[in-house]
């Protein structure tokens, strides 16, 4: 189809019906190996009258019921957006017929402007002029997106529910045409509640529109919305679809799923298969046995770099394709403590001093905040040391009263913890709200030598001729002094001695810090643990939030943690220590000198 226009312009349509999908993008591993592509999903394209009756009525009540009865553009929308825009000085409303859809696809990119849409309503006025309807409607339906790299009705179907689109129901008929208004916000892959609700729309269209009948339309909406989601590329799936979403947004879809990109990603791909078996085998059996709705995530950076080398978003991806390492915010609690007490260090303080452990009020406004111990218990006279191995909360509320909040704050905020706003004191008891690769990457600073580097999965991205046309932008910064850094991490070290006497796990290496996390009522559990190579961070909780009582981090996060490290086959170096720093023993509750032999006695730097 060759259109002219005012005879000097000539709109080709042909190339609508061409299959060139291009070269798919590979993604590599940290080894050079590829673990997962992204590619256009096409079809062979269907022929309109070999469709059921249901699927073009879907389209055509959630996109343009008037479609049999215009000339290309609806001069009743073009008026009411017209007012819109015109008020608002910009497009925010269009009035887009299918066929104007259609040309957008062929013509145009996503840029809204007023000569784009004029433009594009002459073009639709140019395709009713050569075309059928059922052509343009065929066209139509053989190339519009549903997201994730999906364009058409047929590769659509297969993707979702594995069969062809001659075979689809009501109710997924109007599924596929509820997608195409936003693939972002109702892709059901990515949003399947926001996809139902949308079916639904596009249901009570039809109903109205007297496509459907009221039986129909009463089991079509009754219907629940499968997904099963045809995907043979099942390793790091949450990871995948972080990778393609943001590279989407950095480079384009056009060019991401057809221009053959290598991408080259920080996973490993050894690394990552391990941590999603412990964290599902761990998780499936939490699942049984504590709460049936729990859920978590797990990373693991490499400590100097900050390149992610296991990425685990949830449970399962099909049902739930929320990603908890980078979106799910949540409460950080007392893995948050190390910086308070780096804080006071710097001011000052040495982990041999002391505080006692006592009920404590505050007054703020009108209302008194008194804050507990995990364990309702309170210790009296206990050094800095002890209370940040054991997660006190009285001894860290103490210790950012007296050297203040604010450096506790500033050094949040320079490891780009963004929940971190307010300098509360409730900032001792890791009142701040954060993801898990926030988490990773301030908790990282203590295996780094005090310094903060950003976790990043992607390396760089080069074209189909080998030029980067991507690439990371390192971000660093020294957050504390190493001789600061150290001295917590020595603390922290002690942590797994002591868990160690507990569990009597042998393979725990000494040489690795930890800290565990909770919040109220448990609704968050966390374990971070880091060797000289790597830091894993691991929560557990609902996506909910909802309290899960007396389910500490011992019986869900440290597990998951214990696992993957089991199975990890470290180089078994030692953390390299300031050699100016003096290591002694001390007491645990009053701090005065003591003999290693002492079991009171913990190891700190001078």
């Amino acid at each position: 189809m060759t259109l002219y226009f005012f005879n000097t312009i000539t709109v080709d349509f042909s190339c609508l019906t061409e299959q060139n999908i291009g070269q798919p993008s590979i993604l590599l591993d940290d080894e050079g190996n590829e673990w997962a592509r992204f590619a256009l999903d096409r079809r062979d394209p269907i022929v309109i009258d070999e469709l059921p009756k249901h699927v073009c009525d879907a389209f055509i009540a959630a996109e343009d019921w008037q479609f049999f009865n215009h000339r290309g553009i609806s001069f009743k929308g073009i008026i009411r957006s017209f007012l819109v825009n015109l008020w608002y000085g910009r497009i925010v409303q269009g009035a887009s017929t299918i066929t104007q859809q259609l040309v957008k696809l062929l013509f145009f990119d996503g840029q809204r402007t007023f000569k784009r849409k004029i433009k594009e309503q002459l073009y639709a006025i140019l395709a009713e002029h050569q075309c059928t309807k059922e052509q343009i409607l065929q066209t139509y339906l053989n190339h519009v997106y549903f997201g994730c790299g999906i364009y058409g009705v047929e590769a659509a179907s297969q993707r979702f529910w594995g069969k062809h689109v001659t075979q689809i129901s009501i109710d997924e008929a109007a599924t596929l045409a509820a997608i195409v208004r936003s693939p972002a916000n109702y892709c059901p892959i990515m949003a399947p509640l926001s996809a139902q609700q949308r079916r639904d729309v596009v249901l009570r269209s039809m109903k109205k529109l007297q496509m459907i009948t009221e039986q129909e339309y009463g089991q079509a909406i009754a219907t629940p919305l499968l997904i099963k989601d045809i995907d043979n590329q099942k390793i790091a799936t949450h990871a995948k679809e972080y990778i393609r979403l943001l590279l989407e947004e950095e480079l384009g879809k056009r060019l991401l799923y057809t221009g053959g990109l290598t991408i080259q990603t920080t996973l490993n791909r050894t690394l990552q298969e391990l941590a999603e078996k412990s964290f599902y085998d761990n998780m499936r059996t939490f699942k049984k046995e504590l709460i049936p709705e729990m859920d978590g995530a797990l990373i693991t950076l490499e400590s100097k770099t900050g390149a992610i080398k296991a990425a685990v978003g949830g449970f399962d991806f099909n049902s739930s394709k929320f990603n908890r390492v980078w979106h799910s915010k949540r409460q950080i609690g007392s893995v948050f403590k190390p910086l308070v007490y780096a804080a006071a260090v710097q001011a000052g303080a040495s982990f041999a001093d002391t505080e006692i452990d006592e009920p404590i009020a505050l007054k703020q406004g009108a209302q008194v905040w008194q804050p507990n111990n995990y364990n309702k218990k309170f210790a009296g006279q206990t050094t800095l040391a002890h209370a940040l191995t054991h997660s006190n909360n009285i001894v860290s509320l103490k210790t950012l009263l007296k050297y203040g909040a604010q450096p506790v704050l500033l050094l949040a905020q320079r490891c780009h913890l963004e929940g971190a706003q307010y300098a509360y004191p409730s900032l001792a008891l890791g009142c701040v709200d954060a993801c898990l690769k926030e988490v990773a990457g301030m908790f990282n600073i203590f295996a780094n030598d005090g310094i903060y580097v950003q976790p990043h999965i992607i390396s760089w991205a080069k074209d189909s001729w080998g030029t980067k046309i991507w690439k990371h932008q390192l971000t660093q910064e020294h957050i504390v002094p190493k001789s600061i850094a150290h001295k917590v991490a020595k603390v922290l070290e002690n942590g797994i001695k002591r868990w160690r006497r507990v569990y009597q796990k042998e393979f725990i290496e000494e040489n690795v810090i930890i800290k565990t996390g909770s919040t109220n009522d448990c609704r968050t559990c966390w374990f971070a643990g880091s060797t000289p190579e790597l830091t894993t961070v691991v929560y557990v909780g609902c996506d909910d939030n909802r309290a899960m009582g007396d389910i500490y981090p011992v019986r869900t996060a440290f597990p998951i943690w214990l696992d993957l490290h089991a199975k990890l086959k470290l180089t078994g170096k030692n953390f390299t220590y300031d050699p100016l720093l003096k290591p002694i023993w001390v007491d645990q509750w009053t701090g005065a000198w003591s003999h290693p032999t002492n079991p009171d006695a913990v190891e700190i730097f001078a």
